[in-house]
């Protein structure tokens, strides 16, 4: 930005009070801040601008490479694919098996399906009874009202 000193800082306080005077100063001086603001913000909005336009134009150039990969990497595919096939229906077939007695005779079972013998209604305590006993943890419900009787203080003379 502009290079100012403080010598100059004090040369340009000295004339602006003698030409404004003591009792405007504070209010220039305040308009002239809020100006000063306002242009730092426009700065940094044209330069937030300019650096999303940068960044636009690189995305799309990544972009386009990127889809070009993709088209090169499908293209090679379908070569492929294609030479495979030309391979196998050419030729005898690699993956199929010979026939024999032995493929002919053993045909596996198809799998049984066995219930898991789990019941997940039934809980399974992870903590032992003698434990939450001795703790004072709650292993059943009681209402609220009956939890405040159970702690209730009993008195001397009953």
């Amino acid at each position: 930005m502009i290079d100012l000193g403080i010598s100059k800082l004090a040369l340009i306080g000295a004339v602006a009070l003698v030409v404004i005077g003591p009792e405007k100063l504070p209010r220039v001086a305040r308009m002239v801040g809020t100006l000063l603001g306002k242009a730092q913000r426009y700065v940094a909005d044209v330069k937030a601008e300019v650096n999303r336009s940068m960044e636009l134009d690189e995305l799309k150039k990544m972009k386009d490479s990127v889809t070009s990969a993709a088209q090169d990497v499908q293209s090679s595919m379908r070569e492929v694919g294609s030479e495979f096939e030309r391979n196998v229906s050419g030729g005898s077939d690699p993956f199929q098996s010979h026939d024999s007695a032995y493929d002919q005779a053993y045909s596996p079972a198809p799998p049984v399906y066995r219930h898991p013998k789990k019941n997940f209604r039934l809980k399974q305590k992870a903590v032992p009874q003698w434990y939450k006993a001795r703790q004072g943890l709650r292993s059943k419900a009681q209402s609220g009202a009956a939890r405040v009787a159970r702690f209730r203080p009993k008195s001397r003379f009953q």
